[in-house]
Protein backbone atom coordinates (compact mmCIF):
# COMPACT_ATOMS: atom_id res chain seq x y z
CA UNK A 1 0.00 0.00 0.00
CA UNK A 2 1.78 2.73 -1.33
CA UNK A 3 -0.37 5.86 -1.09
CA UNK A 4 -2.14 7.35 1.25
CA UNK A 5 -5.72 6.57 0.16
CA UNK A 6 -7.89 3.84 2.05
CA UNK A 7 -7.54 0.43 -0.75
CA UNK A 8 -9.64 -2.36 -1.18
CA UNK A 9 -9.07 -5.77 -1.20
CA UNK A 10 -10.06 -9.37 -1.19
CA UNK A 11 -8.12 -11.28 1.74
CA UNK A 12 -8.59 -14.28 3.59
CA UNK A 13 -7.80 -14.60 7.43
CA UNK A 14 -5.08 -16.59 8.22
CA UNK A 15 -5.08 -16.26 11.79
CA UNK A 16 -6.76 -13.85 15.07
CA UNK A 17 -4.35 -13.14 18.14
CA UNK A 18 -6.97 -14.77 20.74
CA UNK A 19 -4.58 -13.28 23.61
CA UNK A 20 -5.08 -9.48 23.73
CA UNK A 21 -8.76 -8.85 21.73
CA UNK A 22 -10.31 -5.72 23.44
CA UNK A 23 -9.19 -2.75 25.97
CA UNK A 24 -10.55 -0.76 28.43
CA UNK A 25 -11.44 2.80 27.90
CA UNK A 26 -13.33 5.95 29.95
CA UNK A 27 -17.25 5.32 28.42
CA UNK A 28 -17.38 9.18 28.86
CA UNK A 29 -14.14 10.14 26.96
CA UNK A 30 -13.24 7.00 24.85
CA UNK A 31 -9.32 7.41 26.27
CA UNK A 32 -7.74 4.31 26.86
CA UNK A 33 -7.27 3.72 30.66
CA UNK A 34 -5.25 1.24 32.86
CA UNK A 35 -6.48 -2.46 34.01
CA UNK A 36 -6.11 -1.82 37.44
CA UNK A 37 -9.85 -1.00 39.58
CA UNK A 38 -8.70 1.95 40.76
CA UNK A 39 -8.16 4.39 38.01
CA UNK A 40 -9.34 8.12 37.42
CA UNK A 41 -9.37 8.86 33.22
CA UNK A 42 -6.43 11.58 33.20
CA UNK A 43 -8.52 13.28 30.24
CA UNK A 44 -11.50 13.89 32.05
CA UNK A 45 -10.97 13.36 35.65
CA UNK A 46 -14.18 10.92 35.53
CA UNK A 47 -13.86 7.76 37.81
CA UNK A 48 -13.72 5.22 35.46
CA UNK A 49 -14.44 1.55 37.95
CA UNK A 50 -16.67 3.33 40.38
CA UNK A 51 -18.91 0.17 40.79
CA UNK A 52 -21.97 1.78 40.84
CA UNK A 53 -21.78 3.11 37.39
CA UNK A 54 -20.68 2.03 33.90
CA UNK A 55 -17.76 3.97 34.10
CA UNK A 56 -15.38 2.16 31.72
CA UNK A 57 -16.10 0.02 28.83
CA UNK A 58 -14.23 -2.46 26.53
CA UNK A 59 -13.31 -1.71 22.57
CA UNK A 60 -12.26 -4.65 20.26
CA UNK A 61 -8.74 -4.20 19.04
CA UNK A 62 -7.39 -7.23 16.85
CA UNK A 63 -4.88 -8.25 15.34
CA UNK A 64 -5.42 -10.14 12.28
CA UNK A 65 -3.84 -12.18 9.55
CA UNK A 66 -4.84 -12.00 6.28
CA UNK A 67 -3.68 -13.29 3.13
CA UNK A 68 -4.56 -10.92 -0.31
CA UNK A 69 -3.79 -12.90 -3.61
CA UNK A 70 -0.07 -11.03 -3.46
CA UNK A 71 1.12 -11.19 0.03
CA UNK A 72 0.04 -12.47 3.86
CA UNK A 73 0.37 -9.67 6.77
CA UNK A 74 -1.03 -8.43 9.79
CA UNK A 75 -4.05 -5.84 10.41
CA UNK A 76 -4.89 -4.23 13.46
CA UNK A 77 -8.99 -4.21 13.41
CA UNK A 78 -10.68 -1.86 16.13
CA UNK A 79 -14.28 -1.97 17.25
CA UNK A 80 -16.21 -0.74 14.75
CA UNK A 81 -15.04 -3.04 12.03
CA UNK A 82 -14.55 -5.61 15.15
CA UNK A 83 -18.35 -6.04 15.70
CA UNK A 84 -18.87 -6.71 12.07
CA UNK A 85 -16.79 -10.11 12.58
CA UNK A 86 -17.80 -11.00 16.30
CA UNK A 87 -21.84 -9.57 15.75
CA UNK A 88 -21.50 -7.92 19.93
CA UNK A 89 -20.20 -5.39 21.82
CA UNK A 90 -16.29 -6.15 22.82
CA UNK A 91 -17.54 -6.11 26.66
CA UNK A 92 -20.44 -8.82 25.90
CA UNK A 93 -17.55 -10.69 24.19
CA UNK A 94 -15.30 -10.48 27.12
CA UNK A 95 -18.00 -11.49 29.50
CA UNK A 96 -18.88 -14.75 27.46
CA UNK A 97 -15.08 -15.48 27.29
CA UNK A 98 -15.14 -15.11 31.53
CA UNK A 99 -17.97 -18.06 30.90
CA UNK A 100 -16.55 -20.00 28.71
CA UNK A 101 -12.88 -20.04 29.00
CA UNK A 102 -11.60 -21.26 25.20
CA UNK A 103 -14.03 -18.55 23.50
CA UNK A 104 -11.32 -16.13 22.08
CA UNK A 105 -9.08 -19.29 20.79
CA UNK A 106 -12.31 -20.70 19.40
CA UNK A 107 -13.47 -17.31 17.96
CA UNK A 108 -10.09 -17.21 16.07
CA UNK A 109 -10.55 -20.75 14.80
CA UNK A 110 -14.40 -19.83 13.40
CA UNK A 111 -12.41 -17.06 11.52
CA UNK A 112 -9.69 -18.62 9.97
CA UNK A 113 -10.13 -19.29 5.86
CA UNK A 114 -13.22 -16.66 6.05
CA UNK A 115 -13.35 -14.34 3.13
CA UNK A 116 -13.58 -10.87 3.70
CA UNK A 117 -13.32 -7.29 1.32
CA UNK A 118 -11.22 -5.22 3.18
CA UNK A 119 -10.96 -1.46 3.41
CA UNK A 120 -7.62 -0.63 4.37
CA UNK A 121 -5.34 2.53 5.76
CA UNK A 122 -2.20 3.32 6.43
CA UNK A 123 -2.27 4.12 10.37
CA UNK A 124 -2.43 8.32 11.12
CA UNK A 125 0.14 7.83 14.02
CA UNK A 126 3.67 7.60 13.03
CA UNK A 127 4.51 4.74 15.55
CA UNK A 128 1.92 2.47 14.86
CA UNK A 129 3.11 -1.05 12.59
CA UNK A 130 -0.06 -2.37 10.99
CA UNK A 131 -2.47 -1.09 8.03
CA UNK A 132 -5.91 0.14 10.09
CA UNK A 133 -9.13 -2.05 8.85
CA UNK A 134 -11.65 0.83 8.00
CA UNK A 135 -14.53 -1.27 6.61
CA UNK A 136 -15.24 -5.15 6.41
CA UNK A 137 -17.79 -6.92 4.40
CA UNK A 138 -18.11 -10.63 4.59
CA UNK A 139 -18.29 -12.40 1.21
CA UNK A 140 -19.66 -15.49 2.08
CA UNK A 141 -23.82 -15.14 1.75
CA UNK A 142 -23.93 -17.12 5.00
CA UNK A 143 -21.74 -15.58 7.17
CA UNK A 144 -22.59 -15.44 11.16
CA UNK A 145 -20.78 -13.84 13.18
CA UNK A 146 -18.63 -15.33 15.85
CA UNK A 147 -20.75 -14.83 19.03
CA UNK A 148 -23.68 -16.47 17.02
CA UNK A 149 -21.41 -19.34 16.57
CA UNK A 150 -20.04 -19.49 19.92
CA UNK A 151 -23.73 -19.30 21.63
CA UNK A 152 -24.20 -22.74 18.81
CA UNK A 153 -21.11 -24.22 20.29
CA UNK A 154 -21.65 -24.17 23.72
CA UNK A 155 -25.38 -24.18 23.88
CA UNK A 156 -26.35 -20.67 25.12
CA UNK A 157 -29.57 -19.37 24.07
CA UNK A 158 -29.77 -15.40 24.18
CA UNK A 159 -30.60 -13.62 27.26
CA UNK A 160 -28.70 -16.40 28.74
Amino acid sequence: MNSDKPSTLMCTVVAMDHTSFCYRVCSVCEKTLPDNSTALCRYCNFIAFNPNSSGSKRLFRLLISIASDTKVFVVICFDRAARVLFGCSADEFFDFAKLHPFAAVTAGKILEGEMFKMTLSKPKNGYAQHLRVVSIVPLQSGFQPVIGTLRELYGVRVGS
